[in-house]
């Protein structure tokens, strides 16, 4: 089997917003704690502009990171995906379209189903990318070839 997926998924989906979220929750305290004691003079967009920051930096990463698949292997006619302790073989058949986003950083695939499974009707997941590019519009070799044998894999089935 080979791994599809980013080795970077971790980091980008747990490390970076725990960091994220725990600075901006650090000086949202530290605004609350200087506002509580008056022992300065705290302006009350201190503490707004952090607590607004916090709402929505939970639910774009609820949104964008945390949905995303842990890692994704290739096996040929099928994939495993696995999120968590939950694993998930997908038969190429069973795939029904491959979109990779262009303008979210980092990259999505994203695999929809034919018929869900335990993650959905739609899998997606951060795929290994080739180094430096100048082009930032250069497709995805893995999208690339996911596209080709999924559409292989369902034309050998209606035959």
């Amino acid at each position: 089997m080979i791994l599809i997926s980013s080795k970077q998924t971790y980091f980008t989906k747990r490390v970076f917003p725990a960091i994220w979220l725990g600075g901006v929750a650090l000086f949202l305290v530290a605004a609350l704690f200087m506002l509580a004691t008056r022992s300065a003079q705290v302006d009350p967009m201190a503490v707004v502009i952090p607590a607004v920051m916090l709402v929505f930096g939970f639910f774009m990463f609820r949104k964008l990171l945390w949905g995303l698949a842990d890692e994704v292997q290739d096996a040929g006619n099928y994939l495993l995906v696995r999120n968590g302790s939950i694993e998930q073989r997908i038969p190429l058949t069973n795939i029904m379209n491959v979109s990779m986003s262009q303008f979210t950083n980092p990259r999505r695939l994203t695999l929809r189903l034919r018929s869900p499974c335990e993650f959905g009707d739609e899998i997606a997941f951060i795929p290994k990318m080739a180094g430096f590019r100048l082009n930032p519009f250069a497709r995805n070799a893995i999208a690339e070839d996911l596209m080709k044998r999924v559409d292989e894999a369902r034309m050998g089935s209606r035959a």
